[in-house]
């Protein structure tokens, strides 16, 4: 029983902590995401039929794009397992999330992989892709992490994915609130 009083001081710690020390916190899961996620892998996750419908509109099957949205789920599973050990290296609940340009021009995103507790800082919820916004440009241009806060508390840290030609072909989103509401994602 004493182990637990150590390990709940450790949480309320984190949870009353400064947005600059969650995002440290934040920025050592995202620096190791680097590392451990594959970019290859990524790269497959996504079937080529089902990158083929994204850009297609039909006025008669709004929802042609997600209806048809598959993916390889061999490379599928193992990422989403290696996100969901990285995310277990945060000392308070977070996600780590995988994000992918729609194609090379980096005007659109889409979130590939959402995790446990589905927070993120820039996915809105039925979105099957979204415009890119500028801290994800920014880390797929030029490799590097980048810490965003966000009103309410919520902290994250996106850091790139490299496949082995050290191509940035994909980000992690590192994500935890400092105070964490367990109505928000509830519809």
């Amino acid at each position: 029983m004493k182990w637990k009083l150590p390990a709940a001081c450790m949480v309320w710690a984190f949870a009353t902590a400064q947005p600059q020390d969650l995002a440290r916190e934040l920025d050592n899961v995202a620096r190791t995401a680097t590392v451990m996620v594959d970019g290859d892998l990524c790269q497959r996750i996504q079937t080529e039929r089902s990158r083929g419908f994204m850009s297609k509109e039909d006025p008669r099957d709004p929802y042609l794009a997600s209806d048809n949205y598959d993916v390889d789920h061999d490379a599928f599973d193992r990422t989403k397992k290696t996100l969901m050990r990285l995310a277990r290296l945060c000392p308070l609940a977070c996600d780590v999330n995988l994000w992918t340009p729609l194609d090379t021009s980096n005007a659109r995103v889409q979130i590939v992989i959402r995790n446990v507790h589905e927070m993120s800082s820039f996915w809105k919820w039925g979105d099957l892709h979204q415009p890119m916004p500028p801290e994800m440009k920014s880390v797929l241009e030029t490799g590097q992490r980048v810490v965003v806060s966000r009103p309410g508390g919520k902290v994250s840290v996106l850091a790139p994915v490299r496949n082995s030609l050290d191509d940035v072909v994909a980000l992690v989103e590192v994500v935890a609130q400092q105070r964490v509401d367990p109505q928000e994602n509830v519809k």
